[in-house]
Parts: structure tokens; sequence; C-alpha cells
């Protein structure tokens, strides 16, 4: 997807190196930034979507204070020279860079709802509307420069690659788990009691999903998925079942043909009632029946 990020800023005393190198990714945009700083050089930055702010080297003294807005009481101050900030859509950030010369820095754009797509939904609002200034994490920083190094390759890898990488530090930085398979919701008790004496009963005729369902007062969907959860086994198998235990007790106490048989019990004819026998018994209905008498 062909994602823009939207940034306003006002700022001075920075003077960029070289030409920006950036990559496009489906809902991701990676800047790769060189910039000399002089004294005191700051300003203010607000973005229309997320952006993660990366320093990957920095020369000079070090110092650099950020604050939410310009008469905010309350700065985040970095020391160190690699620093972390996951600023969210829509906040106002304001830099002051007290002694630095040099810094390289990556800047990762996503727009929030093409990658809650990808993730399946999986994004937790809380951590993507709090900000989070100046912090240090040795996994992203290794991502990092590994993104750093793709933006700035001549010959690019496959968008596989850089794009695997960013959604990979994402995912990271937000801590998005693997999502849980959802439980099925089972039959009570009284419904698969009602259902099964109703197969029983019926089992030599075709019946239909919508009878059962109405017994249980659930659509035929729901009662569907409750009854496999409940049972292990859809409830046409069940029915199945039903079927060939009825023929197994004809053939452990009676001499009659199988084409009798499966007449009586519901099948087709003696080849249909033998395949599914044997798909389900491991045998065919002649051995079955010899096995049970010897």
């Amino acid at each position: 997807m062909n994602f823009q990020p939207r940034m306003n800023n006002k700022i001075s005393g920075f003077h960029v190196v070289g030409d920006l190198r950036r990559r496009h990714w489906n809902g991701i945009v990676a800047d790769l930034w060189d910039v000399e700083c002089a004294p005191n050089a700051g300003g203010f930055y607000v973005g229309q979507d997320p952006r993660i702010f990366i320093v990957l080297e920095a020369e000079g003294g070090g110092n650099c204070n950020l604050k939410v807005a310009p008469s905010a009481r309350g700065m985040v101050q970095s020391d160190h020279r690699h620093a972390i900030s996951y600023v969210p859509a829509g906040m106002e950030l304001w830099a002051e860079v007290v002694d630095l010369s040099f810094v390289r820095h990556l800047d990762l754009h996503f727009d929030i709802d093409i990658l809650r797509q990808r993730l399946a939904d999986e994004f937790d609002s809380q951590p993507v509307e709090t900000p989070r200034l100046m912090f240090d994490d040795p996994r992203i920083m290794s991502l990092a420069e590994l993104i750093a190094a793709e933006c700035a390759n001549p010959q690019p890898l496959h968008d596989l690659y850089g794009d695997g990488l960013s959604l990979a530090l994402i995912i990271d930085l937000f801590k998005v788990n693997r999502p849980q398979p959802r439980k099925r919701s089972q039959l009570a008790a009284w419904q698969l009691r009602r259902v099964t004496d109703y197969i029983d009963e019926n089992c030599l005729r075709s019946i239909r999903l919508e009878e059962l369902a109405g017994l249980t007062g659930l659509s035929q969907s729901h009662f569907s998925h409750a009854f496999k959860a409940t049972t292990g086994l859809a409830p046409h198998q069940w029915q199945m079942n039903a079927r060939l235990e009825r023929a197994k007790n004809i053939l452990r106490k009676h001499d009659t043909p199988l084409t009798a048989i499966a007449a009586e019990t519901g099948f087709a004819d003696q080849a249909h009632f033998t395949r599914v026998f044997r798909k389900n018994v491991g045998t065919t209905p002649a051995r079955w029946r010899k096995m049970t008498r010897d």
C-alpha cells in the first residue's frame, strides 16, 4: 500500500548531510537521516501518523532534551548516544540539542490502520497512544541498525526483508502477543442429550441440520460449531456412527445379508455400506462379523 508520512515541523540549527534515504513498505516508511547540528539547535515536530525515532550515531556531548510542549515543566534528557523515542500520532514534540555536532537517526512512520489489518487487530490501543521518550532497548537497536543498512543499500534486497525487519521492530516495541485461538462455546448438557437422543432415534433417515439446531434454540452455524466443540465430531459424523453401531449390532447377532443390513441401516447400497464401514472401523463388515464371532 502506498503510505506517505504526514509531518509538520519548525526547526533551526540542523543541516541535512547528503540525501534522505527513504524506503516504502506495506504501511511503513523508513527514513535514514544524517544531520549536522549547530549549538542549541532545536524546534518542534508534530506528525499525523505514529513515529519511532531512533538515534543510531551521535557526535559531541550527547545532551538532548525533549518535552511535549514548550511551556511544559518536565522534560526528558538523554546523555547516551543511542536513544529510542516513540511518538504517537498528533503529539507535539519539542527538542533541544545542547551540544551535539552530528546525528544519524532512523525514523519509522507507520499507518496504524494498515498494521492493525496485518496483525489481525492485535494492537492494544493504550501503548499505541502512549509516548515513550528516550529509552534504550538492545533488540530494537539491533533491528534498527539492519533497517538503516537496508535504507542505505544501493542495491536493496527484496521488499519482504525490510518490511519484515520493520514489522518485527514494531511488534517488539508494542509487545504484540500471538493471538490466542478463540474457544468455541460448548453445548449445555441438556442440549447435547436432546440432540444425541434425537440422532440415535432418527439416524436411519437424513437429518437436516436445521432440525438439530432447533432442538437447542441455536442458529445452525452456532450449533454446528458448538456440537463439534463438545463432542469432537460434526453432527453428520455422529449420525454416521449411530448407523454403524446399529449395523454392528446386526452383524454381531444375526446372519442377515449385507445388502439387507445396508438397506436397514440407511446406506444407499452394499458398496456404500462397505466403504463407510471400512473407513470408520478399519475393516469390511464381513471380516468384522467373522472376527466378533470367532
